[in-house]
Formats: structure tokens, sequence, C-alpha cells
């Protein structure tokens, strides 16, 4: 592809960095400290039945905002589906911090994402397109993540397959003071909400907090911790469970492969100083 210019470090951030928040933050990477006393065993055993509805459910449509200290803010809407591998369609806006303005130097600051069992794609604006002989989308192949980025990349492969509204119960049944908080209105729902604290990639300590509704169905979740670059910060909203969400892969004419972006512009993966 000896017409490529995109920068490989610019859309690692704008792009690969960016897709760790989405809809899921983070994953629990260790133990809990053994110090802190374990979670009552009702709280333990209520988190596993919403744990096992959310993911028997199948798809949701999501809702989500991120912030990200200075580097990112962004929001996301579209339908998820888990029975078969993720897959799904968002649309992404970025809203503001360093990822947007590289966004907008690429030609757009919307993209449309889908998620299929093998890889990621990312749909560009015309600017981009310019760029890569007339191809709009991105493809990131998760195996090519693994590969590409060493234990980062798996990790970021990693969370982008494991994007379903469940993930989030998994991640607080991960915590050692998983508690109940009481019982609140969400979207116009009576729900039980808890939270807890957990360890996870690339943040020192985390919040997460869930929302869940008569159904045992996740509604809400906020996951909050801080990172290199400041406070993180993400809010998602489920509903709609059991939505039909059909996704079709991009054409191939129409559609960059990472692999080929980066060894286009030397294969760097690294930001920009």
């Amino acid at each position: 592809m000896t017409s490529t210019r995109a920068r490989p470090s610019a859309l690692w951030v704008a792009l690969l960095t960016a897709l760790t928040t989405l809809p899921a933050c983070t994953s629990s990477d260790g133990p809990g400290e053994p110090d802190r006393p374990a979670p009552a065993r009702a709280v333990t055993a209520a988190l596993r039945t919403v744990e096992r509805s959310t993911g028997q459910a199948e798809s949701a449509r999501v809702r989500s905002t991120t912030t990200m200290g200075s580097t990112l803010s962004m929001k996301a809407d579209g339908t998820l589906a888990w029975s078969d591998g993720l897959t799904g369609t968002l649309t992404i806006t970025y809203t503001g911090g360093t990822t947007a303005k590289t966004m907008r130097r690429l030609g757009t600051t919307s993209m449309e994402a889908r998620y299929l069992p093998d890889a990621y794609y990312a749909r560009m604006g015309d600017r981009f397109a310019e760029k890569t002989d007339g191809k709009h989308w991105i493809k990131y192949p998760y195996a090519d993540l693994d590969d590409l980025a060493g234990s980062s990349g798996a990790a970021l492969a990693d969370q982008m397959r494991g994007a379903a509204p469940h993930t989030s119960v998994k991640l607080l049944l991960s915590s050692t003071d998983a508690r109940k908080v009481g019982e609140e209105t969400v979207s116009g729902e009576q729900t039980r909400h808890y939270s807890g604290t957990v360890q996870g990639h690339g943040v020192a300590e985390q919040t997460v907090d869930i929302w869940v509704d008569d159904r045992d169905l996740l509604v809400k979740k906020v996951e909050k911790g801080r990172t290199a670059t400041g406070a993180l910060t993400q809010t998602a909203y489920y509903s709609d469970y059991g939505v039909k969400t059909k996704v079709v892969r991009p054409a191939a004419g129409d559609t960059a492969d990472l692999k080929e972006l980066l060894k286009g512009s030397g294969g760097s993966l690294t930001p920009d100083s």
C-alpha cells in the first residue's frame, strides 16, 4: 500500500487506545488484597445471578459516555450481541481530549464501529480514505493485535472481545469488597445498586458500580479510576435486551488492514513526541 500516509502513531492513539474503553473499561488482572474481608455470600450469589441472566439475554442496546483524563472524551450508541462471540454496531463520537483533535486531523470526529467475532472494524471519513487508496474502513484482527503490540495488544484484544455488559458484573465479582448499596430509580425503573473496588489494566484501583432491575438484568454501570493521563470515568446504560442485531462485514475492497497500514508507514506503534 505505497500511497498510505496515515501516521500509525495517530491511529494507535485515536483508535486503539479509545477502543479499550468500549464499552467495558478494564478487566481484573490480579487477586484482591488479602487483608480485606470477602463479600457477603448473599451479595456474591446475587451478582452471579445477574451475570447469568444478563449473559443469557444475548443482546442489548448500549449508550455510554467515557472520559479519560486529557486524552479522551467520547460517547457511543448502538447494539451488541454476545451469544456466539461479540458482534454489534456502535456509533462513536469523540467530543474532547487529544483523541478528538487527532480525529479532526483525520477528517472526522464520529465513526461507525462494527464488532465481529474475529475482528473489529472502524469506518473513517473521506479525508482518511484519500490517504488509504480510497478505503474507508480499518480492520483490526484480534490475532494481529496480539502479534503487533505484545502483551498490551493481547490485553486490548481481550477487552474488545469482552465488551458484553455482563463483563462488568464479572469484574465486580472479582472485588473483595463488593456490597449492596441500596435501591434506586434508574431510567424510571426500580433497581438494586451494587459497588466494589477492583484492580485493572493501567488503573491503580478502580470502583465499579452496577444497577440491576427486577429481572436481574444490568441496566447501568459506572467505572471510575485513575490512569497515567488522569481520571477515568465511564457510564453505560443497557436496555432492550434481546434486540435483534445484524452486523455486515465491510466490503474487502473498502477495507484497509491494520497490519498493512503499519507496514506502509514503518510499523511504529509509538505515539509521536
